[in-house]
């Protein structure tokens, strides 16, 4: 019983392989080791924690709402939990990849988090009305879709930001370029005062780089914003390839309408899909660059071996 007692619930706010930054409900915070071998933990876990010396060790992980992550061929790489957003930052330059985009909205559908995108870079004229148009399929999807400047954010931008992210945990993803830093040291107040004490509590070094790291957008922490690295790769190998329409809204619409409840949507005869890509079915239709993405998505997974 004295074991138990002297655990503590905590909220880790980075991690370093089997090295985890927790942080106590009155704010402190304090380097946890995982117990045993295993290192579970990810940014946005609750857990149990206990006291040992001037470190700690976590005892339990909380049940998780969700999990965030990626898996290739080789190993998975888990984001973050208990998510209400992930937030995806592209930019008007450098171009950015829509199969990547429709990677990360596939995973975060997965998990039943709702995403966001954010495509930056709105004062540079001709490349944004570009980027802007090659959206348009998303925009149909009902995703949001915000334009920003975050060289001119200190104004709407910033607030119609802040609209949506008060009072959410809120994972930000964007390839490099797409001026992802810019917006965590925006919308996160002392950001780089909160990455000065986590070096801290590290001890300058003694622990490698982290990948991710919880930021609170106010006094009040009311919310976050957790940044991760790690957007150029995005296997979804975890993905069952049966299942992967049904994390594609514009496609799901249409595969009520298929023939065969066991429809790949790839050859069938009477599929809702394939009727749906076709140029004939008009602007309600699924986007030719999706569908592409579609069956090359579907040829990767049925590949994997679960």
């Amino acid at each position: 019983m004295n074991e138990y007692a002297t655990q503590q619930s905590g909220l880790i706010v980075a991690n370093y392989g089997r090295h985890f930054l927790v942080e106590s409900p009155s704010g402190e915070r304090r380097i946890c080791h995982s117990r045993g071998k295993k290192s579970e933990g990810v940014v946005g876990d609750r857990v149990l924690w206990q006291a040992s010396r001037d470190e700690g060790t976590i005892e339990k992980i909380e049940p998780r709402r969700n999990l965030f992550y990626r898996r290739d061929e080789i190993r998975t790489k888990s984001f973050a939990a208990n998510l209400d957003l992930v937030l995806v930052l592209i930019a008007a330059e450098p171009a950015f990849s829509s199969n990547q985009l429709s990677r990360a909205l596939i995973a975060a559908e997965a998990e039943q988090i709702r995403p966001i995108i954010a495509l930056n870079k709105s004062d540079l004229g001709n490349p944004f009305a570009r980027a802007w148009d090659w959206l348009a399929p998303y925009r149909a999807m009902d995703y949001t879709v915000m334009p920003l400047s975050l060289r001119h954010a200190a104004g709407p931008d910033k607030e119609r930001l802040l609209e949506h992210l008060q009072g959410k945990t809120t994972l930000v993803l964007g390839p490099s370029g797409a001026g992802k830093s810019t917006m965590i040291n925006l919308l996160a107040q002392g950001a780089s005062a909160q990455t000065g004490e986590i070096s801290q509590a590290l001890r300058a070094g003694k622990h490698t780089t982290t990948s991710t790291t919880w930021y609170w957008v106010d006094d009040a922490k009311s919310g976050a914003l957790i940044d991760s690295p790690g957007f150029q790769e995005f296997g979804l190998r975890h993905i069952d390839p049966m299942r992967l329409a049904s994390y594609m809204p514009d496609l799901r619409r249409h595969t009520g309408n298929c023939r065969f409840y066991n429809c790949t949507h790839l050859h069938e005869p009477g599929c809702g899909v394939l009727a749906a890509a076709s140029p004939a079915f008009g602007p309600s239709g699924v986007n030719p660059d999706r569908y592409r993405i579609y069956t090359e998505l579907f040829a990767e997974l049925s590949q994997s071996s679960y």
